[in-house]
Formats: structure tokens, sequence, C-alpha cells
């Protein structure tokens, strides 16, 4: 969730604190002055970039050095760790938290992070509803670092022979899996369906594609019981039925997918935009030959999830105001520029989806700009985390045949409600 985190997967623990970015009773949690060195975490830098970043910062500030810590890749490894860390109060590691979107509610509520000072980053200067990902109960919790919203990625050589244009729907998607991909002796479709956060937000772009929603704005209700949510979910299941999704793809995360599109394997891909640049890196057995427009839908573009990272202060940082500076630093444009150049990870700031240099070096970039602007974010909860569990079981379950489309949703229905009762 990578970028959730994908995605999610760029996900950042960065271990420092931030005094002066809220008010003065609430910057009296978290001992230590207000500038020292900071620990920072990192959930798969899988494009090795974060190094480069973190040492242009370390040269300038060799008062306020920042320690790399790794999380592990996968989004519901690196949050067990992140809560069992943060549950033991001051005795925490991590200073400051590059968190998934979808658990600033919950840490907020938790009291695990604090309120931040809107004034002191450049939140205008942000792609729109990123800074909403950031915030809960109407107050700044936490920063945008890095953006993310999936893609369709395509084998543009094999459906220029056929001369068939990228497909704008999921009837354009089906036919083309069932149809093209067999001739050419590849597998039709696939995103990441191992239950794991990936699945959640594979189900969740389904069901939003297709009209519907999984709870209320704020989580207070449960909205999934929906004709909606019925079409979202059987797209996915009738896709193994069928054949045109390989059943191989009930255990791929992001990087098995990807790995399965750049090794020529897959003719359509949804994930993130990091696949799309690693897949047409030099070397890359399909280098040159991919393409990505926007998810589809039903009857026209679909919704993508707003996938991405916000950096969180832990409520027991050690130094507040190096924690603030740093969060300046790496959300700059000068980094954010990094972000995307190093790490193939989609920036937050809006220029930089603008810039030619870049378009051209990135073609997708409008694209995904128009994807991030469209995008919706996960369910929001404080109990985000029991949220996606369910979503993952139930979404699988249909997907393996275990149960109908139909069953399946009244099922999520009634263990969502189960969960909102707590």
């Amino acid at each position: 969730m990578r970028w959730t985190k994908a995605a999610g997967r760029c996900l950042l623990v960065l271990g420092v604190v931030l005094t002066g970015c809220v008010s003065s009773n609430e910057g009296k949690t978290g001992g230590g002055g207000g500038r020292g060195p900071l620990t920072l975490a990192t959930a798969g830098d899988l494009t090795g970039y974060l190094g480069t970043v973190l040492d242009g910062w370390n040269r300038t500030h060799p008062g306020e050095r920042v320690t790399l810590v790794e999380l592990p890749d996968s989004a519901d490894e690196t949050h067990a760790q992140m809560v069992t860390d943060l549950r033991g109060g001051d005795r925490s590691r991590f200073d400051v938290l590059n968190i998934d979107v979808t658990w600033t509610s919950e840490f907020a509520a938790a009291g695990w992070i604090r309120p931040l000072a809107e004034d002191r980053f450049p939140l205008k200067s942000f792609l729109e509803p990123v800074v909403e990902t950031a915030k809960y109960d109407g107050r700044l919790y936490a920063v945008p670092y890095v953006t993310n919203a999936g893609l369709l990625l395509y084998r543009k050589d094999i459906l220029a022979k056929e001369g068939a244009p990228p497909p704008t729907t999921w009837a354009e998607l089906e036919q083309d899996a069932k149809t093209i991909a067999p001739k050419y002796g590849l597998d039709g479709y696939a995103g990441q369906f191992l239950p794991y956060e990936g699945l959640t937000v594979n189900a969740a772009e389904t069901v939003y594609s297709a009209g519907g929603t999984i709870l209320g704005d704020e989580g207070d209700r449960v909205t999934v019981n929906s004709a909606a949510a019925r079409q979202g979910i059987d797209f996915l299941a009738r896709g193994v039925r069928e054949g045109w999704i390989p059943k191989a793809a009930l255990s791929y995360k992001e990087e098995e997918s990807k790995q399965a599109f750049q090794d020529g394997r897959l003719l359509f891909l949804r994930n993130w935009p990091y696949a799309y640049a690693v897949a047409s890196a030099p070397g890359s057995p399909v280098a040159g030959k991919v393409g990505a427009v926007r998810l589809p839908g039903p009857d026209g573009p679909g919704t993508s999830v707003l996938g991405g990272s916000d950096l969180a202060v832990n409520t027991h940082a050690r130094h507040p105001d190096s924690a603030a500076r740093l969060i300046a630093y790496l959300t700059s444009e000068q980094v954010q520029r990094q972000v995307l150049t190093l790490g193939a990870l989609p920036p937050v700031r809006a220029a930089l989806y603008t810039d030619p240099d870049l378009v051209r070096r990135f073609p997708y970039l409008p694209t995904l700009r128009s994807s991030v602007l469209s995008a919706a974010p996960r369910p929001k909860s404080p109990r985000y985390d029991q949220v996606s569990l369910v979503v993952q079981a139930v979404v699988h379950d249909a997907m393996t045949g275990h149960e109908s489309s139909d069953a399946a949703v009244r099922r999520l229905a009634a263990e969502l409600a189960a969960i909102q009762g707590r």
C-alpha cells in the first residue's frame, strides 16, 4: 500500500520528533531537546534511492544525522512492527514514521502521533487530494511524502500488432485478456490478489469503479451491501473462474505481479507506477514495450485507490525541531524530484507532473496525475486494520470460488458492521 504501499511499500518510518510542529501543550510529550540525531525506518526501499536522499541531509546536518531502520516489505508486517513499537510509549525506537495513508486515522485516534502545525509545511504546493490523507478529525497529523494511484500496464507492442487500443472498460479488458493474450502465450490480467493489504486495494478499486463504497465518508456506517459492490467483486471472481485471471495471481503481491509482467507472462497488469519504471528500464525483457493507462471501469475509466505514505511524528519523539526540519527537507521540491527520478515513486509536489523534462523521462506522469486527482481513499476507520483483514478474507474466498459474489457482499456487510459496533 504500498506505494501501499503500495507503494505501499514506499513506507518510511523516520525515527524523529517534532516539537515546534505542535502547540505548547502538545509539544511537551517526549523528552530531549529540539534538535539532535534521528532514527528513520523504511519498509522495502525497493529501488534503493533513500540512501542518497539521506546522505544529502546527513552531509549538511552533522548534528542531526538520520539513522535508517528498514522494516519488512509487506505493509501488513510493517504495520504490525510499528504498532508494537508505538505501544512501548517512551521506549519507542522511532521518532518520525512514514505511515501508509490509511493508518493516519488509526494512529491519531490511538494517541500515537501528534498534531502538526500546517504553516510549517508547503501543503499548498501538493496535489490537493493527498493533503486530506494526512488529516484526522479536521487536524493535520502527518505530512504527505509520496502519493500513488494504480495504473493498468499493458504490452503496447502486442496491442499494436492486433490493432487494438488499450482497454478503457472492463468488457474490453476481459475480451482482450480472453482472445489476444492466448495468441501470444500470455496470461490475461493480474493484480495483487494474495490476501493482504494489496487485495484490499484491488477490491476497493473495483467497488469504487462500479460506483460503490465500503464505509461512509467518516467510517461511521457500512455501505458495502450494494449492487455496485457485487458487480466489482464479481469482476475479480469471474476473471479467475473463466481463466483470464490466472490462478497463480491469487498468490501475487506487488513484486510477484510486477515480475510476471516484466518476464513477459502477462498482457495486462494492475500495479503502482514503480512497476512501469522497473519494467521499462534498460535490461528488462519488456523494455520499450510497456504502456500505461488509467484503470478501466464498467463504462469507462475507473477509480484508483489513493495510495502513498505520510510522515507522522511519534508522540514520544526525541528531537522535535529536527524532525520538522527533516520533514520539510523530504517534502522540498529538490528531494521530491529525487523521489521520482531515483526512487520511481510518485511525488506529492503538483508542479513536477507538468515539468517537460520529467514528462519526457516519465511519460506516464500525465496519466498518473489524472489517476491521483480522481482517486479515492481506502475506507477511513480507527479500526482500519480489522476492516482490511475482513475485506481480504471475504474477497479472496469469492475469488477462489468458496462463495458467490452475492454471499460475499452480505458476509462483508455483516462482518464490517460487527467491527463498527465494537
